[in-house]
C-alpha cells in the first residue's frame, strides 16, 4: 500500500506571522491536529495542538493578541513522498516519534497528509501495534 492511497488530501498551510487563535480556528474547523507552516514557498514548521498548549497556553508570558506560529512551531519538517510504501512512512513516524507526517509529490509539493488516524484504517495490526508501540514511547 502506498501513502497517496490512506492520506488526507489538500492540506493548508499558514505562514509564521499568523496568530494562534487562527490557527486553533483552522484545527477546529478542519478537524485536525496540527498545521503546517510554510514561508516563501517552502515549509518550515509545524504547529500541533500540543504546541499550542505547552508552547503557547502554558508558557510564562503567554498574550493571545500577539502570539503567532513562529512562536509555537516545532521547526524542521520531516516528510515522505506520495509513492512511499506505507510501512516504510510508518517506519519514519515510529523513529521520529511523531503522529503526522506532510506527503511531498514528485515536485516537493505538499499533497497531504498522513496521520495515526489513517493508519490506524488502512495498515494491518501488525504494522499498526509496532507503530503505537514506537510513537507511543516518551520522549
Amino acid at each position: 500500500m502506498k501513502v497517496k492511497d490512506v492520506m488526507h488530501k489538500g492540506v493548508d498551510w499558514v505562514s509564521p506571522d499568523t496568530p494562534i487563535t487562527e490557527i486553533a480556528k483552522l484545527m477546529q474547523g478542519h478537524d485536525v491536529g496540527c498545521i503546517p507552516v510554510g514561508q516563501d514557498d517552502r515549509l518550515i514548521g509545524m504547529v500541533t495542538d500540543r504546541d499550542l498548549v505547552c508552547k503557547g497556553l502554558a508558557s510564562k508570558d503567554f498574550n493571545s493578541t500577539r502570539t503567532t506560529a513562529r512562536d509555537v512551531m516545532t521547526e524542521g519538517i520531516h516528510c515522505c513522498r506520495e509513492d512511499d510504501d506505507l510501512a516504510k512512512a510508518v517506519h519514519h513516524m515510529e523513529t521520529l516519534k511523531i503522529r503526522r507526517l506532510p506527503v511531498i509529490n514528485k515536485s516537493k509539493r505538499m499533497v497531504g497528509m498522513v496521520s495515526l488516524g489513517d493508519i490506524g484504517h488502512f495498515a494491518g495490526a501488525d504494522l499498526m501495534s509496532q507503530y503505537m508501540k514506537g510513537v507511543s514511547a516518551h520522549h
